[in-house]
C-alpha cells in the first residue's frame, strides 16, 4: 500500500512539474506572439503577465466548488490545458488579420489557460492532502512548481524559439501537457472513475496537436500568405524577431516581426539619404561604425567610398546578420557587403557595445528598428548619446534614422531635440520613400563649425541623392512638433509619442 501511494504521489509531483513549465511556456509564447504581431514588447509582456497571474487566481478560488472526482477533474483538466495552450497559437496567427478583435481572443485564451492552470495546483493538493504529511505537501508542490517555471524561462528563449519556433513550441508543450494526462490514466486507471473515456479523450487529443504540429509549416505559410498578402519566399524565426521575405513581381520586401523593413523597389532612397550627406560632411572617413543595419544595406553604400578602411557594425540579431551573408537573393541587395573584408561584424547588444568600445570612429551611422517599445527606445536616450560620444573624435560626425516627421513629428523632434541636447551641432534633414512616405534623419557633430551642406567628398552613380543636402532640409507645417520632452532613460517619452502617433494609423 506504501509504494502504491508513494507512486500516486510522485506520479502527481511530475503533473506539478510540467503545469508549471507548460504553463509559463504558453504565458512566454503569447507574449512573444503579441509583440510578434502587435509591436511594443514591454506593454504586451506586461498585460498578458497580469492577465495570466489574475486568471491563476480566479481559477484557484473557484477550485474550492469541485468536491467529487477529483482525480479525474485534474486530468480533464490536464487535458484541457493542453488543447488550449497549445492550439492557442495556431488560432492566433490564423486570426490576426482576419478578425477586429485579435487582442481579446489573445487576453480570452491567455485568461481561460491561466484559470485551468490556477484550478490544477490546488485540486492537486486536495487529492493528495490524506495521502502527504501538509507540511511535506506544500514543500513539495511548490518546489516542483517553481523548477518547472526556471527550466521553461531558460529554455524558451535559448532553445525552443530559435529551434521549433513559435507555434511549434506551443504545440509541443500542449502534447507534453495532454502525455501526461494520459500518463495518469494508464498508471492511475485503479483510482479514476470511467478511465476508458478518459483515456479516449486524452489519445484524441493528443492526436489534434500531434497533426497540428506536422503541418505547422503549412499554416503558418497560410496565416502569413493572408497577413502579407504577397508570395512569401522565405521565413525565420530568431531568438530576437521573425523575418518574412515576399516577393510581388520585381519588389521584394523584408517583414521584422510585421514591419516593413524595406522594399527592394525604393530602399536605395532611404540608404542614400541616410549614408551620403554624413560620409559627405566628415572631415575623414577612414574609420565607420554602422549600429544596427544587419541587412548590410547602409554598408553597401559606405563601402562606394575608396577612402574607407575599416567598417564595424553591430547588430543584436545573429540570425539577420547571417541571413544577409548568406542568403544569394539578399547578398545581391546588399551587394556581399557583409563578407567585404573590410567589414567586421558584431553581434551585442549595441547599447552595451559602446559603453565597452575603446577604438574611436570618424563617422557613425545608427540604423536602428524604429523606438516602438522600451528595449529600442533606450538605443534613442539622453543617456546612449552620451555614452556614443565617448567613441568621437572632435571632428566626427553622427547620422540618426530618426522615424517619418510626417506620420509621427513627436516621435522625429523628440529624437532631434535629445540628440541636440548633446551635440553643439545638429540638423534635420528627410526624404521621401515611396514604401513608407516622408522619413526623416537627424545629423550630427561634434564640431559647431561643421557645414552639413558642404561636399568633402563624393562618389559616382547614386539614383537618388544629388550632395545638395539643402533640398532634404526644409520641412512644412505639417511635419512639425513643438512642446517635446527630451527622451530620458527614465522616462521613455519617446516610445509614448511614437505609440500614440503609429497607432492612430
Amino acid at each position: 500500500m506504501g509504494n502504491r501511494f508513494l507512486r500516486f504521489e510522485y506520479l502527481l509531483l511530475l503533473a506539478v512539474f510540467t503545469i508549471a513549465t507548460c504553463g509559463l511556456i504558453y504565458e512566454l509564447v503569447a507574449g512573444t506572439l503579441a509583440s510578434y504581431l502587435l509591436g511594443d514588447s514591454v506593454k504586451q509582456f506586461s498585460f498578458i503577465i497580469g492577465v495570466y497571474l489574475f486568471s491563476m487566481g480566479v481559477g484557484s478560488y473557484f477550485s474550492k466548488f469541485i468536491r467529487r472526482n477529483l482525480l479525474n477533474t485534474f486530468v480533464e483538466i490536464e487535458i484541457l490545458v493542453g488543447l488550449v495552450g497549445g492550439l492557442s497559437s495556431v488560432v492566433l496567427f490564423l486570426l490576426f488579420e482576419s478578425v477586429s478583435y485579435f487582442q481579446f481572443i489573445l487576453y480570452f485564451l491567455v485568461f481561460v489557460t491561466g484559470c485551468l492552470v490556477g484550478l490544477e495546483i490546488p485540486l492537486l493538493m486536495n487529492i493528495l492532502k490524506d495521502k502527504v504529511k501538509f507540511r511535506d505537501l506544500v514543500s513539495n508542490v511548490f518546489t516542483f512548481d517553481y523548477i518547472g517555471a526556471l527550466l521553461a524561462s531558460i529554455l524558451f528563449p535559448l532553445v525552443l524559439v530559435p529551434y521549433l519556433g513559435i507555434m511549434r513550441t506551443s504545440l509541443f508543450f500542449g502534447m507534453i501537457n495532454i502525455g501526461i494526462a494520459i500518463g495518469l490514466c494508464f498508471l492511475l486507471s485503479n483510482e479514476l472513475r470511467k478511465p476508458f473515456l478518459l483515456k479516449a479523450k486524452a489519445i484524441g487529443s493528443f492526436l489534434v496537436l500531434l497533426i497540428a504540429f506536422c503541418f505547422s509549416d503549412s499554416i503558418l505559410s497560410y496565416s502569413e500568405t493572408r497577413l502579407y498578402g504577397e508570395n512569401i519566399v522565405y521565413t525565420h524565426t530568431t531568438p530576437y524577431q521573425r523575418i518574412v521575405l515576399t516577393h510581388n513581381k520585381s519588389d521584394y520586401r523584408l517583414y521584422l516581426n510585421n514591419n516593413l523593413q524595406f522594399s527592394s523597389a525604393d530602399e536605395y532612397r532611404y540608404h542614400e539619404a541616410l549614408v551620403h550627406p554624413v560620409m559627405a560632411t566628415a572631415a575623414k572617413v577612414e574609420n565607420v561604425l554602422v549600429l544596427g543595419g544587419g541587412d548590410g544595406l547602409a554598408v553597401r553604400e559606405i563601402l562606394k567610398y575608396k577612402d574607407v578602411k575599416k567598417i564595424t557594425l553591430v547588430d543584436l540579431d545573429e540570425g539577420m546578420t547571417q541571413l544577409f551573408k548568406t542568403n544569394t537573393i539578399l547578398t545581391g541587395f546588399n551587394q556581399q557587403s557583409l563578407l567585404n573584408d573590410k567589414v567586421t561584424v558584431y553581434n551585442q547588444d549595441a547599447y552595451i557595445w559602446v559603453k565597452e568600445a575603446k577604438e574611436k570612429f570618424d563617422v557613425i551611422i545608427i540604423d536602428f528598428p524604429d523606438p516602438s517599445n522600451y528595449s529600442l527606445g533606450k538605443l534613442y536616450s539622453l543617456n546612449f548619446y552620451k555614452t556614443l560620444q565617448r567613441i568621437l573624435t572632435p571632428e566626427s560626425v553622427v547620422v540618426v534614422q530618426t522615424t517619418s516627421p510626417y506620420f509621427a513629428p513627436k516621435s522625429f523632434w523628440c529624437i532631434n531635440k535629445t540628440v541636440k541636447e548633446i551635440f553643439p551641432k545638429t540638423d534635420a534633414f528627410h526624404a521621401y520613400v515611396p514604401s513608407f512616405g516622408e522619413w526623416g534623419f537627424t545629423i550630427a557633430a561634434n564640431n559647431p563649425t561643421v557645414n552639413f551642406s558642404k561636399v568633402n567628398r563624393k562618389v559616382s552613380g547614386l539614383r537618388y541623392y544629388n550632395y545638395q543636402f539643402e533640398k532634404l532640409n526644409y520641412f512644412s507645417k505639417d511635419m512639425v512638433a513643438e512642446n517635446i520632452e527630451i527622451n530620458r532613460l527614465d522616462n521613455q517619452i519617446l516610445v509614448r509619442y511614437f505609440d500614440e502617433e503609429w497607432g492612430k494609423l
